[in-house]
């Protein structure tokens, strides 16, 4: 069997978008730009979350934003402590 190679998380954006507008059947899409950030943000912070054990200054660091615009997103997702 030979290994599958690794997706992008480009390619599976691109994947989804494309699954996502042809499943509307034609009908216009609405707010792509903001479903996508929110579908892409959420899952982000919470996996970086964990990763560096809700530490905030390495999540900050690790996805390159300053501690206070983490806390604004933490809290825009409902991801506040």
């Amino acid at each position: 069997m030979t290994p599958l190679a690794p997706v992008s998380v480009a390619d599976s954006v691109r994947t989804t978008l494309r699954t996502y507008l042809n499943d509307l059947e034609g009908a216009s899409p609405q707010n792509v730009y903001a479903m996508v950030l929110d579908a892409v943000e959420r899952p982000m912070l919470e996996v970086i979350m964990a990763h560096v054990e809700n530490n905030q200054s390495k999540a900050s660091q690790c996805l390159g934003i300053n501690r206070n615009t983490l806390r604004k997103k933490l809290r825009q997702h409902g991801l506040a402590a």
